[in-house]
């Protein structure tokens, strides 16, 4: 039996086509930095409605940001995560480049989202991300342990409404089902903290939660399953997660 959700994976990939990689100082492994570690393997695997997995690496076009912005962290990035300048001063994109990645690489997956999301059977889009177990220096919570799970429905630290962000992306009391089933599972929850929603989210999810349903970013810690040396995925700990997480997203499925 499939969930009805749709599940969204747009920080997955590490790709980088060759022409847009030529112009970038970061090092291999800085570029790996921006992949959401795991994600493919654990929510990639789900039964849902349907799984959307962006192509590209972050960095090439960010499918998290608003279309329209254009600072350092737009969807076309002039800074990582950490900082760390993206391009060389004399390949920094331009206008006319940026609306090429827009058409090329941004517009396509958030074509594709809306029609998933638009069809009557579903019940929630769910975009899933994973992070660093300490808040590296760039981020809200910085040196602070994280827990397992961060779920965010653009609400404050309780769930409800938060009147600086606007409209919640999933109802409060569903929120907190959903976190006590994560809770039950065996995982830590945080509602919001550090993050409570990117642009898929809060672009998407006040018009599905006013019809009844729901759009949530989930937060996984790498921890779960990431080699702190090494820094890769141990294979069985993502595996037990994934089933973990499976047994969560089928009781939620039920409860919608």
């Amino acid at each position: 039996m499939k969930l009805p959700f749709v599940i969204s994976l747009p920080h997955c990939s590490g790709e980088i086509p060759n022409r847009i990689q030529t112009g970038m100082v970061l090092t291999r492994a800085e570029l790996f930095d921006a992949v959401d570690l795991g994600t493919r393997e654990i929510f990639g695997c789900m039964p849902a409605e349907q799984i959307l997995c962006a192509e590209w690496s972050r960095l090439v076009v960010d499918l998290n940001r608003p279309p329209h912005q254009r600072d350092a962290r737009g969807p076309v990035a002039l800074i990582d995560y950490h900082g760390r300048s993206v391009y060389g001063s004399d390949a920094i994109p331009d206008e006319k480049e940026i609306a090429q990645r827009l058409s090329t690489y941004y517009r396509p997956y958030h074509r594709l989202l809306e029609e998933a999301i638009s069809k009557a059977h579903i019940k929630g889009l769910l975009d899933c991300h994973s992070l660093k177990s300490i808040g590296p220096p760039e981020a809200p919570d910085a040196g602070i342990s994280r827990k397992d799970i961060i779920l965010g429905n653009n609400g404050g630290p309780d769930g409800e409404r938060n009147p600086q962000r606007g409209d919640f992306t999933c109802a409060p009391v569903l929120l907190k089902l959903i976190k006590q089933v994560f809770q039950t599972a065996g995982f830590s929850v945080s509602l919001n903290v550090p993050y409570a929603g990117g642009f898929i989210v809060t672009h998407y999810g006040p018009t599905l939660a006013q019809n009844g349903n729901m759009a949530l970013q989930i937060e996984i810690n790498q921890e779960l399953y990431v080699d702190p040396e090494t820094e890769k995925i141990i294979p069985q700990k993502a595996a037990d997660v994934s089933s973990r997480i499976l047994k969560c997203f089928q009781t939620i499925g039920r409860a919608v």
